[in-house]
């Protein structure tokens, strides 16, 4: 746990934490129920399909089709100020502020709208992880249990329908964030996939919960079953203040000169003075 102290980090006590944050760092995932009532979730859902009807899909994703980019819309906290709103709900932030401090900010916000029966959801996505490991270790190697992981980023998914195991949840391999290390590539969609002797646990939601993990535990989309009725989420990425934020891609928003961008065309350069390629939470 930490906290700002005259402009520096310092560590805190967890017993001035709630349990779910304390759970978030220990397991790499918590689920706040209830955080938005029926009518808030139902006010929500409604401000973000107002978005989908009124904003083609930005197609950042290059890997995927037209239809499978459709699914997504961008840097939502721009477009909606119920979805402004939500982001700075105070019962998430007490839960994440003590492990990302209180500046932390919004590093992406995306909705997603998973159709039911879509071409793929049968088969989930792959096993990952949003970036890093932060602190990558030795194959073999995990991290000392008597001191704390330290948390770079936040997922946070807040659902506006309910999601249960039909519907393909988010699943994750609790304490696998533990391990500094990315998913084995050679078993992208194993069921059985475990680390630590933990296998997965899906999220499982109603409208108006919220679920939150740690951006280096493994996880992915479950497999949709036949009474799959999709899913409809937003999706707040929050990170400590000294990550950038990924809002639009470094193309679009960036701090350089038109002179400066014109004069950098080697690909090295234009990574250095900061105009990445789209990555995880660009797309």
């Amino acid at each position: 746990m930490i906290t700002r102290r005259g402009g520096y980090l310092a560590a805190r006590s967890a017993e001035q934490a709630p349990a779910a944050s304390s759970h978030l760092e220990a397991e790499g995932f918590a689920l706040l129920p209830g955080v938005l009532d029926a009518a808030g979730a139902e006010a929500l859902r409604l401000a973000i399909s107002q978005i989908y009807a009124c904003y083609p899909g930005d197609r950042r994703g290059s890997k995927r089709s037209v239809d499978e980019d459709d699914m997504f819309r961008y840097e939502m906290l721009n477009r909606s100020q119920a979805c402004q709103s939500v982001v700075a709900n105070r019962q998430i932030l007490d839960v994440i502020e003590p492990l990302l401090g209180e500046d932390c900010h919004v590093i992406a916000n995306t909705a997603w709208r998973n159709p039911p029966g879509h071409a793929g959801a049968n088969k989930g996505q792959a096993w990952h992880i949003d970036a890093g490991p932060h602190i990558p270790l030795p194959a073999g190697t995990t991290w000392p249990m008597a001191l704390p992981h330290p948390v770079f980023a936040i997922a946070t998914h807040i659902y506006l329908q309910d999601c249960q195991l039909e519907d393909g949840p988010t699943g994750v391999i609790p304490r696998s964030h533990l391990s500094g290390q990315f998913p084995p590539p050679e078993r992208p969609f194993d069921p059985d996939l475990r680390f630590d002797d933990q296998g997965v646990v899906p999220l499982l939601a109603r409208a108006g919960d919220v679920g939150l993990f740690v951006s280096d535990v493994w996880h992915r989309r479950m497999p949709a079953g036949s009474e799959d009725h999709g899913r409809f989420f937003l999706q707040v990425h929050y990170g400590r203040r000294d990550l950038a934020q990924r809002l639009r891609p470094s193309a679009v928003a960036n701090q350089l000169s038109d002179q400066a961008i014109d004069a950098a065309v080697e690909p090295r350069l234009r990574t250095l003075i900061g105009l990445h390629p789209p990555y995880f939470y660009d797309g």
